[in-house]
């Protein structure tokens, strides 16, 4: 019997091969027919799920490779469902953003419903089936689709995550000869007591590890995203860093701390390291970029890194009270969420002025506040969110993961704050160009927000409102997930 998941999943593959079959004169509608469908869907998923449950729910289970342990198993936990609550959110989003062909409508629902399968799929077989099907309409959407050197960040970004994804399917076979099994929760109960014995658990440690850095990106493996995010096309951006990035984290959370916790109480200080910089470095190369979309890819690079620093800081440490665990996690869930609202909503408004102007360089903009009132209003609270401001979004998920991990990691902690000076300097450098000073000519035609555009980014906007005065109702969907997981690390 085909469950809920599995519909869900289902249902952007069939839209996909309507567009593919049918030649439709309007793709994006049909494409967004069959997000509403999903996102239904999902709704149906977070009202079926039982709020005050820890551990998996609605679990789908069928036998598929015995031979080599492969099951399709799929279910849900908190964090699963706020991921797929984001992905429903994202993908109507970065349609709207621009039209797009019928080709690339259709690569965006399969790179959907793949996003589906790996925030869902409970076994590596699958997940990694779901994680690479994801991968391919990316690269074929930047490589097809994208500006200027798409052929040179497609190419990057392939080869980044076919490595990337080679090292983790090394490392998830020399777990199964070890072990016999593929399925997470297995897995994850091995690991409490040690996964791998001798110095070759450091080869099967180092393969995940890799694969993840790479599609966080954790820095030094993150040259590859500046590049493809500026090249693809403006929705295609959004869905990149709003939903497709956290696979990586998803990926720290579901299955190198679980299944690895004693290796990363060792390694901890070099992670953090490599965290720290990607906070740090990150809005320091965005404070010298250009290219608008540049920026902001950077700057996602550094909200990606604050999840991180929750997540590793309280999995590295000794000893932790259970407070600075729920807060650090509870942090780490949320901003994945924020972040994937606030980055596709920079993303969106750069996409917008790059309509207008043709261009969308940092200088090719001045003095838009008094021509586009509007549109400088709505962006600039987008960017006052992922400067953490309170009130918004932004500021509740940062707060929790500061709070947490100070307790645990004061030093990397105290560090990485420099990343939101440098984040405020590069957004202050951006809304003074952008919206401050004379009016440029080359903006003198330029037209203030359209109805369809004010239906598309008023209730993102009110969403990081009312998420950033009360968000208790996101806290409620994964509160038990956070209460289970600090338990394993505690």
């Amino acid at each position: 019997m085909v469950g809920l998941i599995t519909f869900l999943i289902i249902i952007p593959v069939a839209g996909a091969m309507v567009l593919y079959i049918g030649h439709p004169k309007n793709p994006r509608a049909v494409a967004l027919i069959f997000n509403a469908l999903s996102g239904f869907y999902a709704l149906m998923l977070w009202q079926k799920f039982d709020a005050g449950t820890p551990g998996l729910q609605l679990i789908e289970r069928h036998p598929w490779i015995p031979a080599i342990g492969a099951e399709y198993v799929v279910g849900i936990d908190g964090l699963s469902l706020i991921l797929v609550l984001l992905t429903s959110l994202v993908f109507p989003f970065a349609f709207c953003a621009q039209k797009l062909e019928r080709g690339a409508c259709a690569l965006m629902l399969v790179m959907h419903a793949a996003l589906y399968g790996t925030f869902t799929a409970q076994n590596f077989v699958l997940w990694f089936l779901f994680y690479e099907m994801s991968l391919v309409p990316a690269f074929l959407l930047i490589k097809i689709y994208g500006g200027e050197n798409r052929d040179y960040a497609a190419v990057k970004f392939f080869l980044y995550t076919f490595l990337g994804s080679v090292a983790m399917l090394l490392a998830f076979l020399g777990i199964y000869f070890a072990k016999g099994t593929f399925d997470f929760v297995t897995l994850a109960d091995l690991g409490k007591s040690g996964l791998i014995a001798g110095n070759f658990k450091w080869f099967v440690f180092g393969g995940i590890f890799l694969g993840l850095a790479v599609k966080v990106p954790l820095f030094p493996f993150h040259t590859w995203l500046p590049d493809a995010y500026q090249t693809a096309p403006t929705g295609v951006s959004m869905v990149l860093t709003g939903t497709l990035s956290k696979m990586g984290v998803y990926g720290f959370i579901r299955l190198l701390v679980p299944l690895f916790p004693n290796e990363i109480k060792i390694a901890g200080p070099w992670i953090l390291t490599l965290i720290v910089c990607s906070i740090v470095f990150a809005p320091l190369a965005a404070w010298v970029q250009r290219d608008l979309k540049r920026m902001v890819a950077y700057l996602s690079i550094n909200h990606l890194g604050y999840c991180l620093l929750g997540l590793f800081a309280i999995a590295a440490a000794s000893t932790s009270s259970l407070i600075d665990m729920h807060a650090a996690l509870s942090g780490v869930f949320l901003q994945i969420f924020n972040h994937g609202i606030t980055a596709a909503a920079l993303f969106y408004f750069v996409g917008l002025l790059e309509q207008r102007r043709g261009l969308r360089g940092i200088d090719d903009f001045g003095g838009l506040m008094a021509r586009t009132p509007l549109l400088c209003g709505w962006m600039s609270v987008a960017m006052f969110s992922s400067l953490g401001l309170p009130g918004l979004n932004g500021f509740v998920g940062e707060f929790l993961i500061f709070k947490g991990s100070f307790a645990t990691a004061a030093t990397f902690t105290a560090v990485a704050i420099l990343g939101l000076l440098f984040t405020a300097v590069t957004f202050m450098r951006a809304m003074q160009s952008l919206f401050s000073g004379p009016l440029a000519e080359s903006c003198t035609g330029f037209s203030d927000l359209l109805l369809s555009e004010k239906v598309v980014i008023v209730p993102v906007t009110l969403l990081m409102f009312a998420i950033g005065i009360s968000p208790q109702f996101v806290f409620n969907i994964f509160n038990a997930t956070v209460v289970q997981m600090a338990r394993l690390f505690g």
